[in-house]
């Protein structure tokens, strides 16, 4: 009778109870694994974008001035001699200060000049100009290369060197932050190129607009989401050969460039006038229908105002060479340098998580970090261009 009923019981099959348990174990233990995939996918994915999207921010200035320092010697830019102390109120009072050495830095640059040692302390031969044979001669740039070089750079790393170049107009895309930094870099290049073909490289509003400038100017308002016929990358890089044929007209003495108060002060208070359009989105608490910010805008202004602070540091570097005779005589240089430091600040700004947690919140909230510098960007323009203007 026992072994009738083990014979009944194995033709009865396997225990229902039992096979529902092994198939929730069996579940629970894919979708875990499934869960520890997606994320490691995910964080490779977004190691190896910062790898190749990254910006280079060292070699932005080389690029914007195309020399290099020397070996040993360190670049410095004007107001060279400070104090680096990391703080640019600290700088300017050192620039604002009296010097009392200049007897000793012209005797020291006198004897510097006097006295050319080659290897092993020996005096190199000079021709009849003073300057030693082998030594390199290094002539100053053009006025309006380093401006026009500027402008160029800010766009060009975008299009030419980020990893997969201009991604506005792409069919696929899913990285809006970079997106919305391009955009913020095109409005700025768009505002340079538009007061350089307008007003600085004429005399007067009866002169002919210069060719080149009014190609690259067209060609930069093509819309930056166009795929093809043309494409939007397609067209910006026709706009940089054309301002680089600019550049290049202006080393040969076949083009102009008017460093006027009058000419500076409309592009001050056009890029004062954009940081205070960043500043507004990034201060206020609703959209214009009196909804909530949305999370997937917050980073959205964010990095737009990184774009556009990023784009005006290039440009304001070109502009302290380039107008610096305008600047040093209505004593204007002290607070372009500190623009030139807000938007450096804002564009180093890079959170993993862009967050807008409450100003009195234990979290960041990033969108009041970036607009405290770029009100302090549109505060110094607006500065400088009243300074100019009286």
């Amino acid at each position: 009778m026992t072994e009738l009923k083990n014979e009944k019981n194995a033709d009865a099959g396997p225990n229902p109870t039992e096979s529902l348990e092994g198939y929730k174990k069996f579940r629970t233990l894919r979708i875990v694994a499934a869960v520890v995939i997606a994320v490691a996918v995910l964080w490779l994915f977004w190691f190896l974008l910062g790898l190749f999207g990254g910006s280079d921010e060292s070699g932005q200035h080389d690029r914007v001035t195309g020399e290099s320092a020397p070996a040993g010697e360190a670049h410095t830019p004007s107001g060279a001699g400070l104090e680096d102390t990391g703080d640019p109120f600290h700088e300017l009072d050192q620039l604002m200060a009296p010097s009392h050495d200049g007897e000793a830095t012209e005797d020291a640059a006198v004897e510097q000049h006097d006295v050319t040692l080659g290897q092993g302390g020996k005096h190199e031969p000079r021709t009849e100009h003073g300057v030693s044979e082998g030594a390199a001669v290094h002539r100053p740039k053009p006025l309006g290369v380093h401006f026009v070089e500027g402008t160029i750079s800010a766009l060009d790393y975008e299009l030419n060197e980020r990893f997969w170049g201009w991604r506005r107009n792409d069919l696929i895309r899913f990285t809006d932050n970079v997106e919305n930094m391009q955009l913020g870099i095109l409005e700025v290049v768009r505002r340079s190129t538009v007061n350089l073909t307008e007003r600085i490289s004429r005399h007067g509003p009866s002169a002919a607009i210069e060719p080149t400038l009014e190609n690259a100017m067209n060609w930069l308002m093509i819309k930056p989401d166009r795929y093809w016929l043309p494409s939007a990358e397609e067209k910006y890089r026709d706009s940089l050969k054309e301002l680089h044929k600019y550049a290049q007209k202006l080393e040969r003495g076949e083009a102009h460039f008017y460093n006027r108060t009058d000419n500076l002060i409309p592009l001050l208070a056009s890029f004062a006038d954009l940081a205070g359009s960043c500043d507004e989105n990034l201060v206020k608490q609703e959209e214009d229908d009196g909804s909530p910010i949305s999370w997937f805008k917050v980073d959205d202004y964010f990095y737009y105002a990184k774009g556009v602070a990023r784009a005006m540091q290039e440009i304001l570097h070109g502009v302290r060479e380039d107008f610096s005779s305008v600047l040093e005589t209505r004593r204007g240089i002290d607070l372009l340098n500190r623009a030139i430091h807000s938007c450096h600040v804002a564009a180093e700004l890079e959170p993993w998580v862009v967050t807008d947690a409450p100003l009195d919140g234990i979290l960041a909230n990033h969108r009041a970090n970036m607009a405290a510098e770029i009100s302090h960007v549109r505060y110094f323009l607006n500065a400088l261009a009243k300074a100019l203007s009286t």
